[in-house]
């Protein structure tokens, strides 16, 4: 049995995808400067965000426990680990580019590396843990689709600057 046990890479798997979850919560200030932005009228409805990032994060969470379940030595295990930890930080830091610093084009330019980040879970839990790969496709079409949204974004209220 590894080090963490079935049940605590289940636990630590939950408590990683809360604490991405809360910290990227508490970064999405939205208010007068999010409302006044000029968006695309195939944007989802703001209620739809809540709903789906929560799928999302579970979906990942659920993926992390398939993932370490499926490793067969140290170094896939840290492997796991260390994807998990970069795409948290990742998909934090979009957040606080986007709306805390109330830069999209900066947020525009870190999709891209939080969405490869995706890409390499992916690939790399395809080897010891296909199902736990599969789990991301939603992930990685999402942050995908937030890409383009980001975008229009971009293009529909550039240029910004920094927060005052």
């Amino acid at each position: 049995m590894h080090w963490l046990g079935q049940w605590g890479a289940v636990w630590a798997a939950a408590a990683w995808a809360v604490v991405v979850a809360v910290a990227g919560g508490v970064a999405t200030r939205l208010g007068p400067w999010y409302d006044n932005l000029r968006k695309p009228s195939w944007q989802p409805p703001d209620w739809l965000f809540g709903p789906a990032w929560t799928a999302i994060f579970a979906l990942t969470a659920a993926s992390g426990v398939l993932a370490w379940w499926g490793t067969a030595d140290g170094v896939q295990r840290w492997l796991t680990v260390g994807l998990f930890v970069v795409n948290g930080l990742l998909n934090f830091f979009w957040s606080v580019l986007f709306f805390t610093l109330r830069r999209p084009d900066w947020a525009l330019v870190e999709v891209v590396p939080l969405w490869l980040s995706i890409l390499a879970m992916m690939i790399a839990f395809a080897v010891f843990a296909p199902p736990a790969s599969l789990l991301l496709l939603p992930y990685l079409a999402w942050v995908g689709f937030a890409a383009f949204l980001n975008r229009a974004v971009v293009r529909l209220n550039a240029p910004f600057h920094p927060v005052r």
